[in-house]
């Protein structure tokens, strides 16, 4: 790699992608590796502002903020709550694990070499026309126009999720 071809933002730019990429990846192995679950949604809030960074490398704030917004704020605080408000996922005596660990490895590693296999023969346009890139005013309007019934859908299943976390924090022992 010839790092004199490019200019010193992207350079900056370059730089600032792949240490955010490999924080994402380690904290991902966190996620799926640590046997404390409030760590691990710990280290799933860092997966998801890593991601919110690297939209901002990308020029796409609003996806970055509603990052940092739906899951940042409200599902990794909502996971963080559960966790925190049910003795359960606390106790001594809840198994970490489970059997399909043969499987799930045998299947990383299918789509790890698939993507080793694809990504140098694949070809990346680069250019991207400025004009047809959403800022967050058309962004707004679509969700309040053409997609608002999507939208609508999802917040309540962002109200159910809520209600249920609240219903397993409340529930009494038997």
């Amino acid at each position: 790699m010839n790092l004199s071809q490019y200019a010193p933002w992207e350079l900056v730019q370059l730089v600032s992608f792949y240490f955010f990429a490999a924080v994402m990846v380690i904290t991902a192995l966190g996620v799926v590796t640590l046997r404390n679950v409030f760590h691990a949604a710990l280290c799933l809030a860092v997966v998801a502002s890593g991601a919110a960074v690297i939209y901002l490398i990308l020029d796409a704030e609003f996806l970055a903020f509603a990052q940092i917004l739906i899951y940042v704020g409200a599902v990794i605080t909502l996971i963080a709550f559960v966790i925190m408000l049910t003795q359960r996922a606390v106790g001594a005596r809840i198994r970490q694990s489970n059997d399909q660990k043969f499987l799930s490895l045998v299947v990383s590693v299918i789509l790890l070499s698939l993507l080793l296999w694809k990504i140098p023969t694949t070809v990346w346009n680069a250019t991207s026309d400025q004009t047809s890139l959403a800022d967050a005013k058309t962004i707004g309007n679509a969700l309040l126009t053409k997609y608002l019934l999507p939208f609508e859908v999802i917040s309540i299943v962002l109200l159910v999720a809520l209600i249920g976390a609240i219903v397993l924090a409340r529930r009494e022992k038997e």
